[in-house]
């Protein structure tokens, strides 16, 4: 196929490893690869239902009277079974957060849990995804509640103190590049070719730069692709 092909051609360029982005619907891109081509699908796709229908994110107005905006994709939808299906065939192992929500799909039974140490916010405390890549359950803890976040990978637990050093939010549902700097450093190996069919604010990108991993991702929202490729260029260039 034409992309596993320019993966293959261009996969080493200059000694650096490939990072590249596709303004494209997931599904439709991954039916070009073969079975078992990546190594690794680390998947954040949208759970539930409600936002394209009222026209934003979240509650309109905060209580201090504040709401952050953010557009609604028309194309937004739920993934289905047979969505899940085609990443099962493409991926060896899968990450996927939100399994939780998908009651259709049989994932295994590997979990990870991401603990926002939100203390009282009303927010969920925490993320899970499920994942082949073992059988138990791991836990990242990393604080992530508006302007109080983790300090670092390693010391998620205490807020950073310069809130200038806080990552921009440019996305709803976005997550943290520590989160995908701890799940590279441990899960995955040297040579791996990861995917990111959902990629919204493109922190798993950012994190794949710095650990030097062969990385393609996908976003179909063509306002929330622009906005990652300023964010990456901001970040890594």
């Amino acid at each position: 196929t034409i992309l596993s092909k320019l993966w293959r051609m261009y996969g080493w360029c200059g000694g650096r490893r490939m990072n590249v982005v596709h303004n494209a619907n997931c599904i439709d891109a991954l039916r070009e690869y073969p079975d078992r081509y990546f190594d690794l699908i680390i998947a954040d796709p949208p759970y539930f239902s409600g936002p394209e229908k009222r026209g934003y994110y979240g509650s309109k107005v905060s209580k201090i009277g504040v709401h952050r905006e953010y557009p609604v994709s028309s194309e937004w939808r739920i993934p289905t079974a047979a969505d899940f299906r085609e990443i099962f065939r493409v991926a060896k192992y899968y990450i996927i957060f939100g399994a939780n929500y998908f009651s259709d799909t049989q994932f295994a039974t590997g979990r990870i849990i991401w603990d926002k140490v939100n203390g009282k916010s009303s927010f969920s405390d925490a993320e899970i995804a499920a994942t082949n890549l073992f059988k138990s359950v791991r836990i990242f803890r990393f604080m992530w509640n508006g302007m109080m976040q983790g300090r670092s990978c390693d010391d998620g637990t205490k807020a950073q103190g310069n809130k200038k050093l806080n990552e921009k939010r440019i996305h709803p549902t976005q997550k943290p590049v520590a989160l995908y700097r701890w799940i590279f450093r441990n899960y995955v190996k040297p040579q791996w070719k990861v995917c990111d069919p959902f990629l919204g604010s493109g922190s798993s990108r950012i994190a794949a730069s710095e650990f030097e991993i062969d990385f393609v991702g996908f976003e179909l929202d063509a306002y929330y692709f622009a906005a990652q490729e300023r964010r990456y260029q901001q970040e890594v260039n």
